[in-house]
């Protein structure tokens, strides 16, 4: 699989994730600077990844899944990006997210490693969106082409939808 940033072919290092793999372990750091790690998260989840939040993709691509998991019961969405926490904790407030759980893989790098997205070129993570059951299973999987597109919201939600 090639995945492209600005049309030119990129480097992702990491175990790459499939649609029946059990989700990695990982660990990422919270707003608050506490660890999170999978055995932390329950029920159906949807992980995302971006290159960092503050550029106009992310934002919309947060901001449209904040608005549309509102909708969505039993289902949590946590975002994983480099930025440091305190970066992350502004902009949620500031833009009024509520319904996604920022994090950031910044210190360990242990989320790009575990699920494939750490782009080597950039040292940042690939778009990417995975659903993960409440067995540990993935239910979907999806490593967007281009990292500067957005995902299919549509398809990952129905996706969760669908996850028990």
């Amino acid at each position: 699989m090639t995945v492209k940033f600005q049309g030119n072919p990129v480097t992702l290092q990491g175990q790459k994730i499939n649609v029946g793999d059990e989700f990695r372990d990982f660990v990422v750091t919270k707003n608050d600077l506490t660890p999170l790690t999978l055995k932390d998260t329950s029920g159906v989840r949807v992980f995302l990844t971006v290159p960092s939040i503050d550029t106009p993709v992310c934002d919309l691509e947060i901001r449209t899944f904040n608005e549309k998991i509102a909708n969505v019961q039993g289902v949590t969405v946590y975002t994983i990006s480099h930025d440091l926490p305190f970066a992350q904790a502004r902009w949620c407030g500031a833009e009024g997210i509520k319904n996604v759980i920022t994090a950031s893989d910044y210190k360990d790098r242990a989320f790009g490693e575990a699920t494939g997205t750490y782009v080597k070129e950039l040292g940042l993570l690939a778009r990417t969106a995975f659903v993960v059951d409440s067995n540990n299973k993935v239910v979907y999987a999806d490593y967007l082409e281009e990292i500067t597109s957005q995902p299919d919201f549509d398809a990952v939600l129905n996706a969760a939808k669908e996850a028990k």
